[in-house]
């Protein structure tokens, strides 16, 4: 379906690239307009961008013989109409200086007076040097805006055109271009669903700097959190304290602890409609946990006791929410992982369970990337092939229903 994307070009380096996003979002039908600051042009010409879009590109707020009376009698403002008519705007590159106008509230451009008019969502695809980057200012406002909606396609890794190595090149277009069109696609399909994710690891004290964890990341269970919520379902995200962070605007509660966790599971799963649980959680934890700092001059003995399985406890809080559980293998061959995941559905008495096997490191914990086997109650087994976890993610969704 034909949609307008607005995009907005600020004076990085990375500039050229974004001919190439729009070449693509042409590709898909879409209808684009670009705006430029004044910095941009002396990167690229706005001819550029006019050939690519096929539409004139914005750059000043007053154009020559630019009169009030006009605008009073048309009762039309450009960047006030450019920005009623997108249906997602894309800042590409973002530099430090637009996104620290965007996080104060500054407007003194065509491009920032326009984004502060857009209600569409916007977002954000930063491009710069890799100390700008980790500038605690920068990231600060980053987070700012993060915390209002905008959604941030963070930087990537590699050579920088300033000769620096690190995090700070625009992402790649063609992920940018998926991520835009999968905003652009979401549906309501959990529109008035109240859903519950749990993501991350859980952390059990040995003493007071040492713990026993695990290597999850919360990125599967993240990436469904994203899924569900764009979908329009009413997510709360249960995170883990060391888990990545969601890329919208998601209502979320911290956990640390397997006791934590299921506290917050007892306050909140009343009507629930769908219940995640992704996190890791440990099966044991210490018997006695030390104050202080355990001396490491000797040797210590360790005493482990199993702890309550949170999976099991679900449905007994919840009988008519439905449960997705999640179970992880190691070194198993599919008929051993299925056999396991079914056992675990059945104790938890799941409506589904997730498999999939954490030995592979392309794969499973850590990973961007993800390959399971979703198995429901009537022992039907589906199979969602190696692909990335907002993939898998998608595709268990729009399974389970």
């Amino acid at each position: 379906m034909k949609k307008n994307i607005l995009i907005g070009v600020s004076s990085g380096i990375a500039a050229y690239k974004v001919l190439n996003l729009i070449a693509l979002l042409k590709k898909d039908g879409h209808e684009v307009f670009v705006i430029m600051t004044k910095g941009a042009t002396e990167m690229i010409s706005p001819k550029d961008f006019e050939k690519a879009s096929g539409n004139k590109v914005s750059i000043n707020l007053f154009e020559k013989n630019f009169d009030y009376k006009e605008v009073l009698y048309k009762r039309k403002v450009e960047h006030i109409e450019l920005a009623d008519k997108a249906d997602v705007m894309v800042i590409a590159p973002a530099t430090a200086n637009i996104i620290g106008k965007l996080a104060h509230g500054i407007a003194d451009d065509f491009l920032t007076t326009t984004a502060l008019a857009v209600t569409a969502p916007i977002i954000l695809c930063p491009s710069m040097n890799v100390n700008m980057w980790g500038n605690p200012i920068v990231q600060e406002n980053l987070n700012k805006l993060k915390s209002i909606g905008y959604q941030i396609i963070e930087p990537t890794a590699g050579m920088l055109a300033c000769g620096y190595e690190g995090v700070g090149r625009l992402e790649n277009v063609e992920i940018i271009n998926k991520e835009i069109n999968k905003l652009l696609e979401r549906t309501d399909s959990l529109k008035g669903k109240k859903v519950i994710i749990t993501a991350g690891r859980t952390s059990e004290k040995i003493d007071e700097v040492r713990s026993i964890t695990n290597r999850s990341s919360g990125k599967m269970g993240v990436a469904l959190a994203e899924e569900c919520y764009l979908r329009g379902a009413d997510v709360l995200l249960l995170r883990a304290k060391n888990s990545i962070s969601p890329r919208y605007l998601i209502k979320e509660k911290i956990f640390n602890t397997a006791e934590e966790l299921l506290q917050l599971i007892k306050v909140n799963i009343n009507d629930t409609d769908l219940f995640f649980q992704v996190a890791a959680v440990s099966d044991f934890k210490v018997a006695q946990s030390v104050e202080g700092k355990i001396s490491s001059d000797n040797s210590v003995n360790l005493k482990l006791i199993p702890q309550i399985k949170i999976i099991n406890q679900i449905k007994k809080l919840s009988p008519k929410t439905k449960l997705i559980a999640f179970k992880a293998g190691y070194g198993l061959s599919e008929k051993e992982l299925i056999k396991e995941a079914t056992k675990k559905l059945e104790e938890s008495k799941a409506d589904f369970i997730i498999a999939n096997d954490i030995s592979r490191t392309d794969r499973g914990f850590e990973s961007d990337n993800n390959e399971v086997y979703v198995i429901s109650k009537n022992g039907t087994v589906k199979k969602i092939p190696l692909s990335s976890k907002r993939e898998v993610a998608r595709k268990i969704v729009e399974y389970i229903g």
